[in-house]
């Protein structure tokens, strides 16, 4: 390329980056303003999540057009292209993650719509403040190019996965103390079944920086090799499965 299609395309990368560094933050602030919803009753929270979501498809649609005609006008080397097929990745489960928060919002105007206040029987307001900052320090490491920083991310699903399962057992046993609470339990339910997806899609985003910097793609790899990989300390054709094999192409899409 010349030195101005370089420099074009530079700017263009950085566009890219930008975009999606805004979507990230309104996935995150819908998130808040789900669960603010849902404690305080505050429907017009729910409205702006909805307009969030609205937008975060709009975001989603444009980054994808970029993508695809920087890739087709400037034909990039190995590294750029890694970033930009990196992006695409994650703009679906980001996308994914404005989708679970409007389901929070949604089930946060159903329970108030049907005067059923909220009562803490599970605490949704830690495992909300977990997954926000998944999402906040994904952002942070993909923006610096971090991968020890997206490593923290991966790690801390592992928690997040914790506290849902703690959440369900707890919702059962109040069900079953209470079976006038099913109805309202089962929504609640819901909602950290939100939130722990919303986890996931952060810990998949966070493998994908971590991709994008390193080049080794550490899914399905188990969270140490996943560590060492950040760190920038497997050996010369170290696979975690341990046949000598390391791949450093990804698939069609992150885990779940």
């Amino acid at each position: 390329m010349t030195e101005h299609t370089n420099r074009q395309f530079a700017a263009d990368l950085e566009a890219v980056r930008s975009q999606f560094l805004s979507m990230g933050g309104l996935v995150e602030t819908m998130i808040q303003d789900a669960v603010e919803a849902l404690q305080t009753g505050d429907l017009s929270l729910v409205e702006k999540v909805r307009e969030h979501e609205r937008e975060v498809n709009r975001h989603e649609v444009e980054i994808d057009e970029r993508i695809g005609l920087l890739i087709a006008r400037h034909q990039p080397t190995a590294v750029d292209l890694r970033t930009l097929l990196s992006v695409s990745k994650m703009l679906t489960d980001m996308e994914r993650c404005g989708d679970e928060a409007e389901k929070i919002a949604k089930v946060a105007r159903r329970l108030h719509e049907a005067n059923t206040l909220y009562e803490p029987v599970v605490e949704l307001r830690h495992m909300a403040r977990d997954v926000s900052l998944m999402i906040r320090n994904m952002l942070d490491s993909f923006a610096r190019n971090d991968p020890v920083a997206a490593a923290t991310v991966v790690r801390s699903d592992k928690e997040v996965d914790k506290e849902w399962k703690a959440a369900l057992r707890h919702m059962v046993t109040y069900m079953i103390e209470d079976p006038r609470s099913i109805s309202k339990s089962v929504e609640l339910v819901f909602i950290a079944r939100a939130l722990e997806r919303i986890g996931d899609h952060a810990k998949n985003m966070a493998e994908r920086v971590i991709y994008l910097v390193r080049g080794d793609d550490v899914r399905h790899t188990g969270l140490k090799y996943t560590e060492r990989a950040a760190r920038g300390e497997l050996e010369s054709g170290e696979s975690p499965r341990g046949d000598g094999l390391r791949s450093s192409t990804p698939g069609d899409g992150p885990s779940a």
